[in-house]
């Protein structure tokens, strides 16, 4: 009888490790409460103008320093070192920018809209405004 401890039935109170229930096979909480998901082909081309708009100025911003620096330690030219801080702090603010542009550029519709989506910022800047006017979904 000393051998026997808590093995064995798990039915019996405190013996065994209750199995962990698993979790209810409903839609995501944002779907319930009434707010709409970004459907797949929008968020992918949202995906792809940021990664343009955000890429672009990102590597361009970090080669700055590479390209002051060749060109210091060659001896082509002198430049202040405020000049290349400058120059790659632009970069980076734009590339900064490029994520609302790559945002509000992407048509949100099933359309795919032009290649640039200046027409689209009007759009969706308006659709932003209204959604944060809109009283929130009662629970």
């Amino acid at each position: 009888m000393a051998g026997k401890g808590k093995t064995g039935n798990s039915s019996r109170s405190g013996g065994g490790i209750a199995p962990t229930p698993k979790p209810p096979t409903t839609r995501p909480a944002a779907a319930s409460r009434g707010q709409q998901s970004i459907p797949p082909a929008v968020a992918n081309r949202m995906a792809r103008r940021i990664a343009v708009a955000t890429g672009i100025p990102t590597v361009l911003g970090m080669a700055s320093f590479i390209i002051s620096y060749l060109v210091v330690s060659r001896g082509l030219l002198e430049i202040p070192p405020v000049v290349t801080l400058v120059t790659s702090g632009g970069f980076f603010l734009l590339g900064v920018l490029g994520l609302s542009y790559g945002v509000l550029s992407a048509s949100w519709e099933d359309a795919p809209g032009t290649r640039l989506g200046l027409e689209q910022i009007g759009k969706n800047v308006g659709r932003l405004r209204g959604a944060f006017k809109r009283p929130p979904a009662a629970s």
